[in-house]
């Protein structure tokens, strides 16, 4: 036995002490490109919701701009996190079953195909329009959820264990320019639609302050999100097979071998990867593969799964809460002006501006922070203290909300706000998405990750679906029209607070896998522990 374990290690060792290459780089891009379109996808839809409720849903004589009733705006803003839970499980499972280069290309395609159907949308009724929309955007969210375990899943087994944590990061921290995008187009195809198309305030002339031109607006913006996806699939269907997935749980020793050789220029021979193959879990008479119902599971990794799943859960109700919603919260303090005072493109643009300074100042240097000390501090210290930082400037705008909504103390809350954006990315929402990919077996990697990602996605249906009525005023005389009297901003704020108090807390179920190598974390060649002291012997 003694001397097939030194052949596992040398050559799980030769990756983990790869030096870094072009092709980690290469990696990163092209598994990040798909995080960008995956943010854009996502969080674009709440860009445009006011215009759609304008263009469809405006009401003759009514005193205030069309809106979408509360069952359609839940609908279209929490569909796709339907489809993505539902990728995330599905396609996590797949990637162990029959790899995870196999399933990676058709996540990017499904994500192409729908995102220019959403913008295709075209029917006679408004309920038929968003019945339509809903749909697309339900498979557009299924293929995005494919793309969070095979991304950070890929990226961990290419990635040496000293900077394995900044490449996953790096993938995942696209998402930030994806929101900045998000904004951009819209506030560049606004300006360009407004300069062609002007139009009069709502309070001025109803009818007029809705150009016809202004249905394209929002089509262009859903369908927009094909692109990046786009100039990536080619790239990405020529990435090889991870070497850890080939060797561990394929056991193709001389196709891990090559893959390892030509793309990480680490030179591995047919033999020292048959070895691994026959020993990287555990000897046959030492150790049997147990499976993610199984008790062997449950006393390994149990715990782990409850803290990724259950923080990513909690962090996702406050993170999508606030980034689904920023229109409505900066509505409520008076940053964005009044609907009866601004055309449909205007409104339009004030929110794509609003929410791109949030994302250039809070969000992207977030995410970055992280790429750039997630290797030093590790990821343990930077959950906690992002949880923990969330609540505070969450309780810090909660507690004197009447103060914000002010004059003159508007941009003292949109500080606060994009504050608890910034310790939400250099924080838990890239930590929640890097660990389930280092602590987890190879064999059952994507699939626990897919099922802490759901978790995740639980939570933001949560936040889109629950905080969309929470944050009604309780006066029923200042609600959106067709919504219930909710507990309003300021409440809704106290109970996003106490998420991150519990996600804080919940984090030390998480295990620390800095400066570890995957096979350590996992505890991929340990024996079981019914497994008769003979049976080692005999090894």
């Amino acid at each position: 036995m003694a001397g097939g374990q030194s052949g596992n290690v040398h050559v799980l060792s030769a990756l983990d002490s790869a030096k870094t290459q072009w092709y980690h780089f290469t990696a990163i891009v092209i598994a990040g490109m798909g995080f960008f379109t995956d943010a854009y996808d996502l969080f674009c839809i709440s860009l445009v919701t006011k215009l759609i409720g304008r263009i469809y849903y405006t009401v003759d004589g009514s005193p205030i701009p069309g809106s979408l009733p509360p069952n359609v705006s839940a609908a279209v803003n929490g569909v796709a996190f339907v489809g993505t839970l539902s990728g995330q499980l599905f396609f996590g499972w797949l990637g162990d079953k029959v790899g995870r280069k196999s399933v990676y290309g058709i996540t990017l395609l499904t994500m192409i195909i729908c995102s220019v159907a959403s913008g295709l949308s075209f029917s006679h009724s408004p309920a038929s329009v968003m019945a339509t929309l809903c749909f697309f955007r339900f498979w557009l969210g299924f293929g995005i959820g494919g793309d969070y375990p095979l991304s950070a899943t890929i990226m961990s087994e290419y990635a040496n264990k000293k900077t394995r944590g900044a490449f996953i990061a790096a993938v995942f921290a696209m998402q930030g320019f994806g929101i900045l995008a998000g904004g951009a187009v819209a506030i560049g195809v606004t300006a360009a639609f407004k300069a062609r198309f002007p139009a009069p305030p709502y309070a001025v002339d109803p009818a007029a302050s809705t150009p016809p031109e202004a249905d394209m607006v929002w089509r262009i913006v859903l369908m927009f999100g094909a692109v990046p996806a786009a100039l990536t699939f080619y790239s990405r269907m020529k990435m090889p097979e991870t070497a850890r997935y080939t060797a561990l749980v394929a056991k193709d020793a001389e196709r891990a071998a090559a893959d390892m050789s030509r793309v990480l220029h680490v030179d591995i021979t047919k033999q020292q990867a048959e070895i691994t193959t026959a020993t990287a879990s555990g000897c046959p008479k030492c150790s049997r593969p147990f499976g993610l119902f199984s008790s062997e599971f449950a006393r390994r990794h149990g715990l782990h799964l409850l803290g990724t799943s259950s923080t990513w859960l909690l962090l996702d109700i406050a993170y999508y809460s606030q980034n689904l919603f920023q229109k409505d919260i900066f509505s409520a303090i008076g940053w964005i002006p009044s609907a009866k005072t601004m055309s449909a493109l205007d409104e339009l643009f004030h929110i794509a501006r609003a929410q791109t300074l949030i994302a250039l100042c809070g969000t992207v240097p977030g995410y970055w922070f992280t790429v750039a000390f997630i290797d030093v501090f590790g990821r343990f210290k930077i959950q906690l203290a992002g949880f923990l930082m969330m609540a505070a400037f969450m309780f810090g705008l909660a507690i004197p909300y009447e103060h914000w909504r002010s004059p003159g103390n508007q941009t003292g809350f949109v500080v606060m706000y994009a504050l608890t954006f910034f310790f939400a990315n250099f924080g838990p929402n890239a930590t929640t998405f890097i660990v389930p990919a280092e602590i987890f077996p190879a064999r059952l990697r994507a699939t626990c990750h897919g099922i802490s990602a759901a978790s995740g996605k639980v939570g933001a249906i949560i936040g889109s679906f629950g905080f969309l009525y929470l944050a009604q005023s309780p006066d029923p005389a200042k609600t959106a029209h067709g919504f219930p009297p909710g507990i309003g901003v300021r409440c809704s704020l106290f109970v996003l607070a106490g998420c991150s108090v519990a996600g804080f807390l919940l984090t030390f179920l998480v295990p620390e896998p800095k400066g570890k190598s995957l096979e350590e974390m996992s505890q991929e060649t340990q024996p079981e522990l019914d497994e008769p002291a003979a049976r080692l012997d005999a090894c």
